[in-house]
């Protein structure tokens, strides 16, 4: 389906992107489970080869299963392309390798997945990619950061591990004051729940792995060009964008592609050259899950808002960061960004500190105690001990991963029995 500007968000995550097979007419989308296309003549692979004709070349640059899977996430995110990866760190490194040149900057909310924190601190710095800190609930903190190496802004719309609701549309603001893309990671609200774009958003990255796959069993990542920002205007910023290209006869990738320029640089300049592609199979069970995420988001958000409410009123635990709750800080920042329901994560804190968030993380017997997110089951993890161990206290804390932390993912089963699960575990503390 090509024309999506009118159709609602369900039937564009079954059918965006997507059409019958030209050839079988097989109604899925096929897993095309090859390495390489055959040309139709030398004129042809001419075209595709100068970036003069789209089409496929060989898997690790495109694949007709990964475009599917391209054109469903820009749809339902409202841009103008997007780019399917092995994995949503490898979105990350694609968007800042075609941003950054060395000694460049750009700015992330502190409020971030411990990952992120990781990468953005440590890997980037062997490309001299410098990374400041500010206050994800605190646009200031941003606006203050600025320099005149700063290149991009980056935060996430629900923030892992906390929960709490970031307010786009004014940090937005500032990067747009600034002259510079506001990069927003949409993971754990996922396009129903958040649309970034809408709030000022220009580029919007995604774990595919997580809630748009759905099923714990594949991974992919993405970056989506919201087509909204005008790389010419900063000629001096963004080599990659506005100098001419000597891999492709001095092209000014820009200028040729306009609003879908970004997506196309991170293809042909990174992916080419870096290559994490993410594998046809993989990109066929993430379009299969991207069928039901509008069904299966309204389910988690509708549990974890149950399982919250049960954990607010229990006499063990100290406090639980949820914003669907009313009186919670992000409350009245969810109804605003995300009003269908504040998402499946969420984190609460136990009065018995680091020792019982380690012990309820091993008592649960209905979630399952590992990495992830997203999952149709319940998952649950204690971060200080896990995900943000590498982290210091204060980068812990900061990022709302503190020692009497738990996080979880709260999945698709019954509400009734996964309250039943903490409440066992809860009881043997």
């Amino acid at each position: 389906m090509s024309e999506t500007s009118d159709l609602k968000f369900a039937t564009l995550a079954i059918h965006a992107g997507a059409a019958p097979d030209p050839v079988t007419g097989a109604r899925a989308t096929p897993i095309y489970q090859t390495t390489s296309f055959v040309f139709q003549d030398t004129d042809h692979a001419a075209q595709l080869f100068g970036l003069q004709a789209f089409g496929n070349i060989y898997t690790r640059i495109t694949n007709p299963t990964q475009a599917v899977l391209e054109g469903r996430i820009a749809a339902l995110e409202g841009g103008t392309a997007a780019l399917a990866v092995a994995s949503g760190h490898s979105a990350q490194f694609l968007i800042f390798h075609t941003l950054l040149e060395p000694g460049d900057e750009f700015i992330a909310g502190s409020q971030l997945y411990g990952g992120s924190i990781n990468q953005f601190n440590h890997s980037f710095k062997k490309f001299d990619w410098r990374v400041v800190w500010a206050n994800s609930l605190d646009p200031s903190t941003f606006e203050r950061a600025i320099t005149p190496r700063t290149r991009a802004i980056f935060v996430e719309s629900i923030a892992n591990p906390g929960g709490v609701v970031v307010d786009i549309e004014a940090i937005s603001a500032v990067a747009k004051k600034a002259g510079v893309p506001l990069i927003v990671d949409n993971t754990l609200a996922s396009p129903y729940l958040c649309r970034p774009k809408d709030f000022g958003a220009d580029i919007v990255v995604h774990s595919l792995t997580k809630f748009i796959g759905g099923h714990g069993n594949s991974m992919g990542g993405a970056l989506v060009d919201c087509g909204t920002f005008d790389w010419m205007k900063s000629k001096h910023r963004y080599r990659t964008l506005v100098e001419p290209n000597a891999s492709y006869s001095g092209m000014v990738l820009g200028e040729v592609f306009g609003n879908m320029a970004f997506a196309i640089a991170a293809r042909v300049m990174g992916l080419r050259d870096i290559g994490p592609a993410i594998s046809p199979i993989n990109a066929f069970l993430l379009l299969t899950g991207a069928e039901t995420l509008p069904l299966r988001m309204q389910r988690h958000s509708d549990n974890a808002l149950a399982v919250a409410r049960y954990l607010q009123d229990h006499p063990k635990v100290a406090w639980v960061n949820y914003a669907g709750l009313p009186g919670d800080a992000s409350y009245e920042r969810h109804k605003k960004i995300c009003p269908k329901g504040a998402g499946a994560v969420f984190t609460f804190g136990l009065k018995g500190g680091y020792e019982a968030g380690v012990k309820l993380a091993s008592s649960l017997k209905l979630f399952s105690l590992l990495a992830n997110i997203g999952d149709t089951r319940s998952l649950v993890i204690h971060p200080a001990s896990t995900t943000h161990r590498q982290l210091t206290d204060e980068q812990r804390i900061a990022a709302g991963a503190g020692p009497d932390v738990v996080r979880l993912s709260v999945g698709l089963e019954d509400e009734a029995d996964i309250i039943a699960d903490l409440a066992q575990a809860l009881d043997a503390l």
